[in-house]
């Protein structure tokens, strides 16, 4: 089957600047920042779509995930202010306000809760919600959040192992939120410098990979907050970029859902760190600090497994787009793509939630963004939305499936397709492959509760593409 796509850009020269710089799942699915990106003005029918995801979400939880009720009343928020003129009044929204307020604060983790604030400050921004007092009173519990994130407190495979990485993530979600909702003097109220701050624990973070990958997005939105000179007072560029290079001395490798070759290990902080480099007034100073970053990571690339360069493809183009260096290694970004994307065939989907299962999402959004959209077949469509009952087959499987789930909600959104995720697929019987993975969560998605947060963040972000684009 064929299906009609509407690719929300013709190429890479048709991105924002906020596409360019958070242009991949993992920062905006996983980190929750730049939701609601290629937005396209309201439709009715995206509409009803996003409600009754909402909807079904909400049933199946009754209201046993915080985050998730915050994101149910945000999106409430969301679509009241998009709707034409008259569908609900301003005491309505000033409901829908009150509402999210009330759930964003009875989230209990810090850092979710600092994650929410940023969201839904960075959504009253894109609306252009006048709110006065009431955005720096959500913006105060936002960084009153911050404070109270601990080190080492994510549960997951690496234990151990982040130091402060979540709360250098969540300082740069209230970077690039406070900078586009014009709250930037509230970093250094009091005397303090919620910059330097953050500079200071990204020392704090032991494992080289996340000091690359989380210090790279810190760096970007430092240095859009015009706070170069902070980066260089605090030589956070050479910083990284050395810690880096000792990996194999220091001996803190991370631990991923699947099995990563070494080059993965390094080649993936090395990719968003030099797109953040992208951002800075001079990245030729760093390119070859230590050694040819580029020519490192071109050889890295290489040395790939090729279902992870279909993970890291999409990271590789946007930084050499963002240094001007794309002709320079990919001289055919045409033929490159059609290399990368035609790996699909020969890449099961089901097989796995990461390694596998998220990266048909990642060769989608590659090639529209190449504007190569016609390489997105019908096939490969059904092929991943059929992929979510392969992942009954383990526990670990089935509480990690929100994943993958989100990521390809994402790319079919932002592909006009969202209504094949509430269309009955062979592989779900009389279901929706929506409708199938919702039923088919635990009671008050307690096994998935470390995953659901991804959801959320891509139903926010597809009901934030409602809003009129900007001109």
């Amino acid at each position: 089957m064929s299906y009609l796509l509407r690719p929300p850009v013709s190429g890479l020269d048709d991105l924002s600047e906020e596409s360019r710089i958070i242009a991949t799942p993992w920062s905006r699915i996983v980190r929750g920042i730049g939701l609601g990106q290629h937005p396209t003005g309201y439709d009715p029918a995206t509409d009803r779509l996003i409600e009754r995801s909402v909807g079904l979400l909400r049933d199946k939880l009754a209201g046993a995930d915080s985050y998730t009720t915050f994101s149910t009343e945000l999106i409430n928020l969301i679509l009241s202010t998009v709707r034409p003129n008259g569908t609900e009044g301003p005491s309505m929204l000033e409901t829908h306000i009150g509402d999210t307020a009330t759930a964003l604060r009875s989230i209990a983790n810090p850092y979710s809760r600092a994650i929410a604030g940023t969201i839904m400050v960075d959504a009253i921004a894109k609306l252009h919600l006048d709110l006065g007092e009431e955005t720096r009173s959500i913006a105060r519990l936002v960084l009153d959040a911050l404070d109270l994130i601990q080190p080492d407190a994510i549960h997951d495979e690496n234990q151990g192992r982040h130091g402060d990485y979540e709360s250098v993530s969540a300082s740069t979600a209230v970077f690039l939120a406070f900078h586009r909702a014009g709250l930037t003097d509230m970093l250094t109220e009091h005397g303090r410098d919620r910059i330097a701050e953050a500079l200071s624990a990204l020392d704090n973070v032991p494992t080289p990979f996340f000091r690359g990958r989380g210090g790279s997005m810190l760096i970007a939105s430092i240095a859009l907050l015009g706070r170069s000179d902070a980066l260089a007072s605090h030589a956070t560029v050479e910083s990284v970029l050395t810690w880096m290079d000792r990996v194999d001395e220091v001996q803190l490798y991370p631990a991923f859902p699947s099995p990563m070759s070494p080059a993965f290990v390094k080649v993936y902080p090395l990719l968003t760190m030099l797109n953040a480099l992208g951002t800075l007034d001079n990245p030729d100073a760093f390119l070859t600090l230590g050694t040819n970053r580029l020519h490192e990571a071109a050889d890295l690339m290489a040395a790939l497994e090729p279902v992870e360069r279909t993970h890291m493809a999409l990271y590789y183009v946007m930084a050499l787009k963002n240094l001007g260096q794309l002709d320079g290694y990919l001289p055919n970004l045409d033929s490159y793509v059609e290399q990368i994307v035609g790996a699909w065939p020969h890449i099961d989907p089901g097989r796995d939630y990461f390694l596998y299962g998220i990266s048909y999402a990642y060769l989608i959004q590659l090639a529209y963004f190449t504007g190569r959209a016609d390489l997105i077949t019908g096939t490969m469509i059904d092929r991943m939305l059929g992929a979510f009952r392969s992942l009954e087959s383990t526990p670990e499987s089935r509480a990690n499936r929100p994943y993958p789930f989100s990521y390809a909600l994402n790319v079919l959104a932002e592909l006009g397709l969202g209504e094949l995720l509430h269309t009955t697929h062979p592989d779900y019987g009389n279901q929706s492959p929506y409708s199938w993975v919702i039923d088919h969560l635990s009671d008050g998605g307690h096994e998935e509760e470390g995953r659901l947060y991804m959801l959320n963040h891509a139903l926010i972000s597809w009901a934030l593409r409602l809003r009129t684009p900007e001109q």
